[in-house]
């Protein structure tokens, strides 16, 4: 290598490192601020490229995208003087870069700090002027729209960002309370269940002793309808019977004769003591029934 060769890289080295500590690059997701000397000389920089003075001056970035806020779970009392743990994250950004780097040097645990201090004394004030039932389900969203809107009246001014929104991510009683909770919550549900029982049991025995009546009344109805149709029956049988004997009375004793014959031997074990001059052998010795 020649020594016009090696001057020539030692000076694209320069001229580099020149550029670099010269030249400067604003993204359009940043806010910039410049400092001559450790003091401010401009803010809110646009984006694009810069040129500043090396050494001397020195360029502060910060970042321009909505940020987040996720704060600690918080103590507060509602108008009731119950107490409540609250969760709850922000969501906020850079609108006064001047404003912003002043009051907390540009640092942005600085700034999530005393946002965050701001927004729980937003939240304690809200929340100490609402119920329960309000601040959990009632008015929640109205609550958070005056937070943000009441902490952009204050931190627009004192550390150049916007409150984007405030939400709530969780509401819980205290431990101690929250077990006298489900005591009572649990006594309430056995108190419901005990009467929803009683009622079922009313119902049953109703349904069971109309089941019942009704069961007695077909029953009923059916026994007299049953002894209407044995009546009819039997006097039926006894019209046909008489009417049969009426027309030959001879035959009917015949055939009772003969029914009684029937029974009378059915059974071989039997021993039966009768004159044999009595009418019941008569339509033995003569089918005319002489004796």
């Amino acid at each position: 290598m020649t020594t016009r060769s090696t001057g020539s890289l030692v000076l694209l080295v320069i001229l580099l490192l020149l550029a670099s500590s010269t030249l400067y690059v604003v993204q359009e997701t940043e806010k910039a601020v410049k400092l001559r000397f450790g003091r401010l000389i401009q803010t809110d920089i646009p984006p694009g490229l810069h040129v500043k003075i090396p050494i001397a001056e020195k360029v502060r970035k910060f970042d321009a995208r909505v940020l987040t806020l996720d704060a600690e779970p918080a103590s507060f009392f509602t108008i009731e003087k119950k107490r409540l743990i609250v969760d709850a994250f922000s969501k906020w950004k850079i609108v006064d870069v001047d404003t912003y780097y002043r009051s907390t040097g540009g640092n942005e645990a600085v700034a999530q700090d005393r946002l965050a201090s701001r927004i729980n004394d937003g939240l304690r004030n809200q929340f100490g002027e609402r119920t329960l039932h309000e601040v959990v389900s009632g008015e929640r969203d109205q609550l958070m729209l005056h937070i943000t809107e009441s902490l952009n009246t204050t931190v627009r001014d004192s550390l150049g960002v916007e409150v984007v929104d405030v939400r709530v991510k969780g509401i819980d009683l205290p431990s101690e309370v929250s077990e006298q909770v489900y005591r009572r919550m649990k006594a309430e549900r056995e108190k419901e269940a005990r009467e929803l029982r009683s009622k079922g049991a009313e119902q049953a025995e109703k349904i069971r002793a109309d089941a019942d009546r009704q069961r007695t009344i077909l029953l009923a109805n059916a026994y007299r309808e049953a002894e209407q149709t044995r009546g009819e029956g039997d006097a039926k049988a006894t019209a046909t019977y008489a009417d049969a004997y009426n027309k030959d009375s001879e035959f009917y004793s015949f055939m009772r004769s003969l029914n009684a014959y029937k029974e009378a031997f059915s059974n071989k074990g039997d021993v039966m003591l009768v004159d044999p001059d009595s009418d019941f052998f008569r339509y033995l010795g003569s089918q005319k029934g002489e004796k």
